[in-house]
């Protein structure tokens, strides 16, 4: 009976993991979509401003013209700002994405204010650009990294087997017959 009880809650236990790993993988996920997404918006920004827009112009044409979160938050926040929201709360929205901060501030100060956000959207897409390579650098290192296990695990024991048992044996037979 103990081993009944120690089993299920072994199991469950178990179930409660793997749930909070599947969960933890898909926010991960989710974070590496939204900053691969967040660079092309930054540069599209940055060149509805340099043509001319204004922040609710820039932030609306954006969001229709790409798909996924970040075009979906900009068109929140460009409906937002065009129903007269403060553009302090309405960029909060954009903020609220892994690694939008910079723009959205960038864009809450040209909206606020009207300094030109045309360099410094620039600026902050290339890093933004800049930090997705890295973080892809990484991953395939890491990669790099985690397939050699499973190679060492196939050849280690065929050159084992095949490399240097025969030799060990042959060594083996030759020191016997002398005996």
């Amino acid at each position: 009976m103990a081993g009944v009880v120690v089993g299920l809650a072994v199991a469950f236990g178990a179930h409660r993991w793997l749930a909070h790993q599947r969960l933890a993988e898909d926010r991960r996920l989710a974070e590496v979509e939204v900053r691969a997404e967040l660079a092309p918006a930054g540069d599209l920004l940055a060149a509805c401003l340099a043509a001319g827009a204004g922040p609710r112009e820039a932030a609306e044409a954006v969001g229709r013209s790409l798909d996924g979160t970040v075009a979906e938050r900009l068109r929140h926040v460009a409906a937002e700002l065009r129903l007269g929201g403060e553009p302090a709360r309405a960029w909060l929205r954009l903020a609220a994405l892994p690694g939008a901060e910079g723009l959205a501030r960038c864009m809450e100060r040209a909206g606020i204010s009207g300094v030109p956000a045309v360099e410094s959207a620039s600026l902050i897409a290339a890093e933004l650009r800049a930090e997705s390579g890295r973080a892809a650098a990484a991953r395939a290192r890491r990669a790099g990294v985690l397939v050699t296990l499973p190679l060492s695990a196939c050849f280690l024991p065929a050159f084992l087997t095949l490399g240097v048992a025969p030799v060990l044996m042959g060594l083996a037979g030759g020191l016997l017959e002398r005996n």
